[in-house]
Parts: C-alpha cells; structure tokens; sequence
C-alpha cells in the first residue's frame, strides 16, 4: 500500500494530501521517516572526510526533512483535528521521535565533527546565518548531553521519553475534559441576560447534542459570553467552577500528579545536564538569561500595576453592591466589567460586535499587510485541508511573486483544542539555489455563524485574529537559508513582538475605517464608536496586568527551584498567587492542572514572554505612531530586521537595527495608563 506521506508530495505548492492520509498511514510514515533520517545521521558520523560546515553542519541541518513534514502535519492534525486514533498514535510515536532526538544529541561521532568546527570557527569564513547555525548546533549537543557519561545517557533518555509522554497525556485530559462538560438550559429565564446571538449559538449546540433547550459549552465562544451577560448567578457560577475543575477532579483525567511528574523529570533533567534548575537551563538561551532577572522584570511591573488593579477591582466590588452583592466572586468578574464598562464609556460589546464580520475583519487583515508589507492574498480552493472549515490562501507580493501558503481555521468543534495559535506545515528555506516557500496557519476558536447571522466577532476576538496574523506574517516573510533559523525559529522572549505589535492597529481609526463596517447596512464603525474603544483600550489594565504577571510569576515557581517536596498542586499554586491574588480562592478550582502553555506547549519558564514582548512590542510601535501607522519605511525595516530575520541574529541586535535603540518600558507603562 501506497503510504502518501513517504511520496514527494505531487500536489499545488507541495501541500499536504490531507485527503489522502488516513490514520493508519502515520506509525509506519514516522518509522520509516526515522530510518531515512538515521542512514543520513550514519552518514554524517561515518563520513571520513575531515569534518566542513557543509559536510557535517548544514548536512545535519537537512538530514531530517521528510520526518519533520510527516512530524508537522501529524501533530498539527492533534492540536486542531483530533481523535482517539491519533491521540493513541501520538502516544506510541513520541517515545520513538524523542529517543531519535537524542540519537542525534548523544551520538559521540557527530558531536566531535560539531565540535571540532565550533572550536576553529574563526578560521572557517562564516557568513552572519551560518555563524548561528553552527553556534546553535553547537549548544543543541551540549546542552542536550553530549558531554554525559554513558550511564548520564541513558537517564537522559528515559527521562525524555517520559516527559513527550506524559505532555501528550496533559494535553489529551484538558480535552476531554473542555468536551464532556455542558451547561444544559431548559427554561428562558435562564437566559437572561444573554444577547440574542448567544442564545442562537447555545440552541445549535443543542441541537447538535440531540437535546430540546440551549447547551453552553467550556469552548471560549460559549463560555466567554455566558460569564459576561448571564444575570443568573449560579448558573455563571456553576459554569466558572467548571472550567476552573478541567483536569482537578480526582477522575481518570485528572492532572495533578502529571503537572508534579512532569515538573520534577524536568529538573533532574537540568540538573543531570548541569544547570540549577529548569528555568536556568530554558533561559540561557532567552534574552532574559536567567530567572532572577525575569523575577526581577516581572515584580517590578507588579509594583506599578498593582495599585490600578486594586483600585479596579474596588470599582467593580461597588458596582456589584448594587446588586446586593457583597463579595465579589471569580464569576462576577466578566459580568461586572461588562457593566462598569458600559457605564464608564458607554461601550457593550454587543454594540461593536456588528461591525466585525469574520470575513470583513480578515480582509481587513488583509489591506493592513498590503499597505505594510505589499502582500496579495488570494483565496484557493485547489489546495487539500484537513477540515471542510479550513480556508487557504495563496500569498504574493505586489509584483506578483510567490510568498507563502495560508491556511485558516476559524471555528471550535470537538477534536480542536480551545485557544488560538499560529503553527507552521512546512518551514521556509534556501537549497540548491532554490528558495523553498513557507506554508503557515492560523488556528482560532471563533463565534460561529448562526441561521441568521454571519460570524459576528467581539473586540477581543479581533485583537486575537491579529494577534495570531502577527505571528503568521513572521513565518510567510521569513527569509533565510537554514530551516531552523527561520520564521518563529527565535528567541522564546522575541517570538510575541510580531503578533503583539499586529494588534496596535485595531485601536487606530485609519486601520478601522479598513474593515469595520456593519455587517447589514455597510455602514462604517462611528467615530465615536473608535474614541470608545481607543479610550477604553486599557479599560481594567491593571487587573489584567496582574493577572498576566500571576501566571509568568507561577510558571516561574514551578520551574525555578527544584520541586521535589512539592507534594500538594493546590496548595503550591495559592503560595505562588498570594501576592496577586485579588478575588477569593474557589477550592474547587486549580490552574496549573489546565496550564497548557506550560504543561503541554512550549512556554514553560517562558510565559513572561508575553509581558516582555509588551515592552518591545509598546516600544516598536511608538515609532509608527510617530512616523505614521502605514509608514513604508517603518515597516520596510520592520519586515528586513525582524520579520525576514528571523533567528539568524540575536534579537537584541535585529531590534536595535529596526528601532535605532534599546528597548525600555516606558511606552508600555504609558499605553497601559500605569504611568502617573
């Protein structure tokens, strides 16, 4: 039997034949994958010229490129198409993809040849990219233990194993828990509250499920608006306490004792390795270095938020008190925003939600990176997808050259996980004179199109599209030689200021009058609908920052000192928040069990990365504010030091050369109105 991931792929672009692949195709595709990629590997090590940077560097670059492919589309397929079939593959595959990683690592042939070009490299007349590339081959032995014991080795291994495992398994029981619960509402006066779009969604949930009535789900479409509108208390509350329990019921999903497996093997693994803890070993290679000056970065930004954020969370205490509310409870956060900010500016979201069409806002998307970029996007429908939701794009220049493939996911459904996240089906790279072209995709969970309505999006779900539109403009630019120096190949701290600065232009009128326009009438978003939202921009901007340091503060304590008296989650996680917290506890709830970033993607002793790219990002963009926000020049050493790049530089350097200067924080603290 023909296996279609083994074969070149003979399709428009090269893209993935989704229709053809079916799941018995990928356990033998990985197996056979890794035995092309070992014979390579042999002979690399085997070769017995003297070691040069193309015999053994860039041959090392390369000698992976069919597994990566098969690798991208199957757990790209997990994220956003999943079932038990593949979930079941991914267990049984990853053990074998880890223990080829470290084939790679601790093969003793390979890190001599590596080595022993690190050490001349003075001597080899490296260009800036290939200097890079052999530094970060350099350290991916060294720090992946190449310089263990052979007893060291093996532990290494074992410990690898366990960990793609146990992440996997992480990942899986946030799943089926976000898919097994449901909010079943059988009479209207529990909808109360809830807009007219929200009711229609809650019945086709319904109706989906076989069931008379209206169903709320944990998808964020669902639960997002309930917490916000619903005047039921209980019911938010019931709905909050659901969300907050993901993976912490003491049931056959629950997560405690992984998140404790998964933080200690990480340790023993930085330890063994010889670093103090995991978030030492992880920031050696980030631009914050270490986890006292992410600390540091983190509580000083707490320092200055603080104050707002109580003072905020005083606000909406009173606005409560209204209701006869006294204390004020997690499930009342959303509700109570809502309120204070229709009456501090007269802004619902409801109101904005007409004038953002899905289809409007990304063509909006679209003209912004025209006027920024001179990109072209063009609807295809000769390119496969993995899904009857999926929309592709091909994307040119303005002189009509080829530049990337785009694929768009928009709508939650039952094998994607909850979130949003831009991921890449093929990588961007120069071989044989030939620039091999990016195919990138954007992956969201949208409010979904009723009988009698288009996708109407709320604000926030605007900043999200552009958000991940930011970081899929950093893959589609990318333009560099080596596969792992390209697009998003970057620093973890540098990765969000793309898609973090994207989102500058949903508060500005110019951007605005591109796409938001009422999805009825045509008309265009009022000008004091745009004052509105520019006035409301950092609206709870202290409560959010707090909230945001809570995290990257939390991620840090798990990962920062060596975890093996840790024996209760819970308990861990309400030390890690007592200087944030600003709600009370609600004992049925933990976080960490459901922290996928940390616990299952790749952000751990990485999630301050998000506040630090806010000062790069409130920084960068202060310069087209001062030039102008469609400024060609801006955005011209914009794209050339910083989209193109990708990581070929240090960041610190590309984003001196874009900006002509540091970076400090003060554009950030000022946009956020912490500044007094």
């Amino acid at each position: 039997m023909k296996n279609p991931l083994l074969e070149k792929f003979n399709t428009v672009y090269s893209s993935a034949p989704f229709s053809k692949i079916k799941n018995e195709h990928f356990k033998p595709a990985f197996i056979e994958g890794i035995k092309i990629a070992k014979e390579e590997i042999d002979q690399i090590a085997n070769n017995e010229d003297p070691p040069t940077f193309e015999n053994t560097i860039e041959a090392l670059e390369f000698c992976s490129e069919k597994l990566d492919r098969i690798s991208s589309v199957f757990f790209n397929l997990n994220s956003a198409e999943t079932n038990d079939e593949i979930q079941q593959i991914a267990q049984e595959v990853s053990p074998m993809l880890s223990e080829f990683s470290n084939d790679i690592t601790l093969n003793e042939k390979i890190f001599k040849r590596v080595q022993f070009l690190n050490n001349i490299k003075e001597e080899l007349n490296l260009s800036i990219e290939q200097d890079m590339l052999l530094s970060k081959k350099y350290k991916s032995f060294t720090r992946n233990g190449a310089n263990l014991e052979i007893d060291k080795k093996d532990e290494l291994r074992k410990i690898d194993t366990e960990l793609s495992k146990l992440k996997l398994k992480f990942g899986e029981h946030v799943l089926a828990e976000t898919n097994a619960f449901e909010l079943h509402l059988t009479t209207e006066d529990q909808l109360a509250g809830l807009p007219e779009s929200v009711i229609e969604a809650a019945a086709i949930n319904a109706k989906h499920k076989n069931k008379d009535g209206w169903v709320i789900t944990l998808d964020y479409p669902s639960y997002v608006p309930f917490m916000m509108y619903a005047e039921d208390r209980n019911l938010r509350k019931k709905l909050a306490i659901a969300f907050g329990a993901k993976a912490f019921k003491n049931n056959k999903y629950d997560n405690q004792q992984i998140v404790l497996d998964i933080v200690n093997y990480r340790h023993k693994r930085a330890v063994l390795l010889g670093y103090k803890s995991h978030a030492h070993f992880v920031l050696e290679e980030r631009m914050a270095q270490t986890p006292e000056n992410v600390n540091t970065f983190l509580n000083d930004i707490l320092k200055k938020a603080s104050p707002a954020a109580k003072k905020e969370f005083t606000q909406l205490t009173e606005i409560a008190k209204k209701d006869g509310i006294e204390k004020l409870e997690k499930w009342d956060g959303s509700y109570y925003s809502e309120k204070l900010k229709k009456e501090l500016f007269d802004l619902e979201e409801e109101r904005l939600k007409p004038y953002f069409k899905l289809e409007n806002v990304i063509a909006g998307v679209f003209q912004i990176s025209t006027k920024l970029y001179d990109l072209q996007f063009e609807e295809i429908t000769t390119i496969d997808t993995y899904h009857k939701d999926v929309i592709t794009y091909k994307v040119t220049d303005t002189s009509g050259n080829y530049i990337a493939i785009l694929y768009a996911d928009f709508f939650p459904r039952p094998g994607k996980r909850n979130g949003a996240w831009m991921t890449t089906f093929k990588g961007q790279w120069v071989k044989n004179g030939e620039n091999s072209r990016p195919h990138i995709s954007i992956v969201c969970n949208f409010t979904k199109p009723t009988e009698t309505k288009p996708s109407l999006l709320t604000f926030n779900e605007v900043t999200t599209l552009f958000h991940e539109f930011g970081h899929a403009l950093h893959g589609m630019l990318a333009d560099t030689t080596y596969p792992s120096l390209s697009g998003t190949n970057v620093y973890w701290d540098f990765v969000e200021l793309p898609s973090q600065l994207f989102e500058n232009w949903c508060y500005q009128k110019e951007a605005l009058n591109l796409f938001a326009k009422h999805f009825e009438t045509n008309e265009l978003i009022p000008m004091e609908l745009i004052d509105k939202i520019k006035r409301s921009s950092n609206f709870l901007e202290g409560m959010h920052t707090v909230r945001q340091i809570s995290f990257g503060l939390l991620d840090m304590n798990w990962h920062s000192k060596n975890p093996s008296e840790i024996k209760n989650v819970k308990e861990f996680e309400l030390t890690s928040f007592k200087n944030t917290n600003l709600y009370p506890d609600i004992k049925e709830n933990c976080m960490s069990t459901s922290f996928s970033h940390i616990f299952q993607g790749g952000y751990s002793s990485g999630y301050y990365s998000y506040k630090w790219a806010e000062v790069l990002d409130a920084d960068a963009f202060a310069l087209f504010l001062e030039k102008g926000i469609f400024d060609k020049e801006t955005a011209r050493k914009f794209k050339s030091f910083v989209l193109e790049r990708g990581g070929t530089e240090n960041p610190m350097k590309l984003y001196k050369l874009f900006r002509g200067k540091k970076p400090d924080n003060t554009a950030l603290l000022k946009r956020a109105g912490l500044l007094k």
